[in-house]
């Protein structure tokens, strides 16, 4: 399945990417802009994104996925307030100027 369409990149070079990235050093952290490069091509618009991360998150041989890799359902629940205090707020001006 062709996952970038702007450079031609199949869910199977990914995978292939990712492996190989994996084999020649097991620690290293996985990004896309590594697999674009390892496959010797650059991001175009960013459409691709959203699939090109979730073809990453079902790599076997991913290991352990960055912050922008990780399943959403994996991230505290109930915290909607995007790591602010709760009652941070936006100070207001005074009405009487």
């Amino acid at each position: 399945m062709i996952v970038c369409h702007c450079s031609q990149i199949t869910d199977h070079e990914i995978h292939s990417a990712i492996e190989w990235m994996r084999a020649s050093d097991p620690d290293t952290i996985i990004t896309p802009g590594k697999i674009y490069h390892a496959l010797g091509k650059r991001a175009d618009c960013g459409g691709c994104m959203p699939l090109f991360l979730d073809t990453m998150r079902h790599s076997a041989s991913l290991g352990v996925a960055p912050p922008i890799l990780r399943d959403k359902s994996d991230s505290k629940k109930g915290y909607s307030h995007e790591g602010r205090r709760q009652g941070h707020r936006i100070s207001k001006r005074s009405a009487t100027v």
